[in-house]
């Protein structure tokens, strides 16, 4: 819901209607903290609420204890939602880099405090008085063996690469977002449609070069999860499938960014529930139950989902009317935003 910002800050930002940022992010800021008590709510009663849809017992207790230790950080992350929005639609993203980065050298610090922690109750605890006998010079022992189990290991880990490849489009998506609705709110509709088509070129030549090395890697990617040849061989078909997927999920993440840049949210919610409901989970169902394609099928499914995605985006950018747009976005603007939902819940 913070995305909503995109819209609103970027607008106002290039509108220089600039009291209007902070306005936006303080109602922003309520409004997720206001939805979060209900979602806290069912956080804490997930266990039961696990139980009475017949899940597992100990399963749904455990889920359960977990989500009530996550209540507190669901505030924060809606708070610091807000924050990066009224970050990002300045173009000032510098201060995200440098206070993630701060957060990620404070988590170094926890880590090694959990360390000692644990050690000193290894130490001392009577539990493991036979499994921890000390320091040995037997750990020096035999290394080689510890490491050829430990490498691939790692590397089934590393090389869970789709989302790692998503986010690079998840940050082409922002940008494209940031300059649309700063060009829009400006009042530059030529502006807002160069950006556009500037980020599409990006988003194509990224997407080519992603889908064309996960292809011509696809006969060894295999390898580095197992030997059996059976399995290189299925990972090598799943790769051609991966590659176009990968190519359309860029794609229309760069267009739902435009899309967000203009607020069209709401039109875009139902092409997004229209593509993978309607289409991509029958679909799924279809190739991998009734044709019998196994897993296959089910990320043929999903192809097909992200394929009326990207026609459906593609069908809504190309219609519009960049000069209404802009004109819009300067009244939503000037009008606190106001203009902007309402006149995008009549597209």
């Amino acid at each position: 819901m913070g995305s909503a910002l995109e819209t609103l800050c970027g607008q106002a930002y290039g509108a220089k209607q600039y009291h209007m940022l902070g306005v936006h992010t303080q109602r922003a800021m309520l409004t997720l903290l206001a939805l979060s008590i209900p979602l806290a709510t069912i956080w804490y009663h997930s266990s039961t609420i696990l139980i009475a849809l017949g899940q597992d017992h100990e399963i749904s207790t455990e889920a359960g204890v977990f989500n009530r230790w996550m209540i507190p950080s669901l505030f924060a992350y809606g708070l610091l939602q807000c924050q990066n929005r009224f970050l990002q639609t300045q173009n000032n993203v510098i201060p995200m880099l440098i206070s993630s980065g701060f957060t990620a050298l404070l988590h170094v610090l926890v880590c090694w405090i959990n360390v000692l922690l644990l050690a000193i109750y290894v130490r001392f605890s009577q539990a493991f008085v036979k499994t921890w006998t000390g320091f040995s010079k037997e750990s020096f022992h035999d290394i080689l063996s510890f490491i050829k189990l430990a490498v691939p290991s790692a590397i089934m880990i590393c090389l869970n690469t789709c989302w790692m490849v998503y986010m690079i489009s998840v940050g082409l998506g922002g940008a494209i977002s940031t300059r649309v609705s700063n060009e829009l709110g400006a009042g530059s509709p030529y502006g807002a449609r160069l950006a556009l088509r500037v980020m599409i070129i990006v988003a194509l030549s990224e997407g080519t070069i992603i889908a064309i090395t996960t292809i011509l890697v696809r006969n060894v990617w295999g390898k580095l999860y197992s030997k059996e040849e059976e399995v290189i061989r299925y990972v090598a078909k799943m790769m051609l499938l991966l590659a176009l997927s990968d190519f359309l999920d860029g794609f229309q993440c760069v267009l739902s960014g435009a899309a967000r840049g203009c607020g069209w949210q709401n039109l875009c919610s139902f092409i997004n529930l229209g593509a993978y409901y309607l289409v991509g989970i029958p679909s799924a169902v279809l190739f991998a139950f009734v044709f019998h394609f196994g897993g296959k099928g089910l990320w043929m499914g999903i192809i097909c989902g992200l394929s009326v995605q990207v026609v459906a985006l593609v069908i809504v950018n190309l219609r519009a009317d960049w000069k209404k747009e802009a004109n819009k976005a300067v009244r939503g603007a000037q009008r606190g935003g106001s203009v902007i939902v309402e006149e995008e819940e009549e597209l």
